[in-house]
């Protein structure tokens, strides 16, 4: 199983540029690039010098994160949306990152769960015809938030399913799996294949629902059972990769290579007990 970063991990003081030259003197394998730290870099750097760094490291990229709030859009909010996907599409051509994680939209109103799956199966089909001229899939990432219109592993899943599109798969985020109860049972009887993105995080012990971004913990130092998803996960036979993101405002004023050095040693210390 490869090791990623998600750069929300370092997400208030870093930068791509600097992120990526800490992953690779640490062994990582992947990165999740971030749409914002993206941008910055574009700012004063070809995509193209992009291109190259990848092309002499071991790091690759993966994934980039995100396009958030996808249903539920208002014409110029969902026009953001194309355009987003878009420059991610074109950016990805040129530096081979082929994974765009899209997240769903909270405080929908009282539509049904129905009506929920209807939408953003909806909203899905339409970026997925647009992506997959560029060869790119889209990864569904359902939030353990009470007020997100998709908050569990198996309503995730659900949605997937429904889109029926080879390029549309689900993320499975170990916080927001733990966060809203989603369902070992839900994870086991899922094809590793729809398996998109898998995050490895861990959180404070707070009741279901209480849980929030800022409460994650680096892996294996919370309440999250780590270790009945990680064997859940080869029990189903996915062995693909596994990306470590945090929003833990106490890890963003660290030293930035100490973050990125604890977050690949607690992965790898709790990932390596089922994947060698």
């Amino acid at each position: 199983m490869k090791i990623a970063f998600n750069q929300a991990t370092t997400m208030k003081n870093s930068t791509l540029k600097t992120d990526l030259e800490y992953c690779e003197k640490h062994g990582y394998d992947l990165i999740e690039i971030r749409l914002d730290k993206l941008k910055d870099y574009l700012k004063e750097h070809a995509a193209e010098h992009l291109k190259q760094f990848f092309d002499r490291g071991r790091i690759k990229p993966f994934a980039f994160n995100a396009l958030e709030f996808i249903s539920f859009r208002d014409e110029a909010g969902y026009r953001q949306i194309v355009d987003d996907l878009k420059f991610l599409c074109e950016i990805g051509d040129v530096i081979d990152c082929k994974k765009i994680i899209v997240v769903p939209t909270f405080d929908v109103g009282d539509y049904t769960r129905m009506q929920i799956q209807d939408e953003t199966v909806r909203v899905l089909h339409d970026l997925s015809d647009r992506a997959q001229p560029y060869g790119v899939s889209l990864a569904f990432e359902f939030v353990g938030y009470p007020n997100c219109s998709v908050n569990t592993f198996g309503q995730a899943y659900d949605i997937v399913k429904a889109a029926d599109r080879d390029n549309i798969g689900v993320v499975l985020d170990c916080f927001h799996f733990h966060a809203m109860n989603s369902r070992l049972d839900d994870l086991r009887q899922a094809d590793p294949a729809k398996i998109f993105v898998f995050h490895i995080d861990d959180c404070e012990d707070l009741p279901a629902g209480a849980l929030r971004d800022r409460h994650r913990v680096w892996p294996g130092h919370g309440c999250v059972n780590l270790d009945a998803i990680l064997g859940t996960l080869r029990e189903i036979g996915y062995s693909d990769m596994v990306s470590v993101e945090l929003f833990r405002p106490e890890y963003w004023d660290w030293d930035i290579e100490r973050t990125i050095r604890t977050g690949k040693e607690t992965t790898e210390s709790i990932v390596r007990k089922y994947f060698p």
